[in-house]
């Protein structure tokens, strides 16, 4: 593992800091009800969308279980942060945006397609960090509900700084209280092939 430059420190220190002050309703709080929020709280065990199945069928190497011998969120480095910014902006780029007209029965979920929605560029992201040597526990596909109620799915971030979202509605990455979105379900860190619901008020 590369050690942190002084300046890769401060870099990532400067990137919490403006996740953390972009989120006005968590400052002057204390640090520990902080980072509560700033974490997703698991619920009960759920099934997985349909979709997700097929996508296993389809795509094994993603959905394989993998040995955990550390659990928990991962430090968020220079280094790592660099590769949430670069996954991010290059998948959001490369897959032109096209609506599925025909509801759960038309959903497929494809890595790296030419045109795709909201599943396509989630699936990439997280098969692109895990090619990156990020571990399965903190790539975390979620199913949300936006404000127009409509379904749509992002990968979630497992850091020790946060639970980040990554969006292709959005250039940026947020902390997941930050999302404006409705939480209903996500893959579970120790087996991302079962799925829990998910508190919307946080840890």
């Amino acid at each position: 593992m590369r050690k942190i430059s002084i300046l890769g420190a401060a870099a990532v220190a400067a990137m919490i800091a403006g996740l953390q002050s972009a989120n006005a309703g968590l400052l002057g709080m204390p640090m520990g009800l902080q980072s509560a929020i700033q974490h997703i709280k698991f619920e009960t065990q759920t099934l997985a969308p349909m979709a997700y199945t097929q996508f296993c069928l389809r795509y094994p190497k993603d959905c394989r279980p993998r040995m955990t011998f550390r659990g928990g969120p991962v430090r968020l480095t220079a280094e790592r942060w660099d590769d949430l910014k670069k996954v991010n902006k290059r998948v959001n780029q490369d897959i032109v945006p096209e609506r599925n007209e025909f509801g759960l029965a038309g959903e497929t979920w494809l890595i790296s397609p030419d045109r795709g929605d909201c599943n396509d560029y989630a699936v990439t992201k997280r098969h692109e960090l895990l090619d990156r040597g990020w571990p399965a526990r903190a790539l975390l596909l979620s199913e949300v509900v936006t404000q127009g109620e409509e379904h749509h799915l992002v990968l979630v971030v497992r850091t020790k700084s946060g639970d980040l979202v990554l969006d292709n509605m959005t250039p940026q990455i947020r902390v997941w209280s930050r999302a404006p979105y409705r939480w209903l379900r996500i893959q579970q860190p120790t087996n991302t092939r079962l799925w829990a619901t998910i508190s919307n008020r946080g840890a």
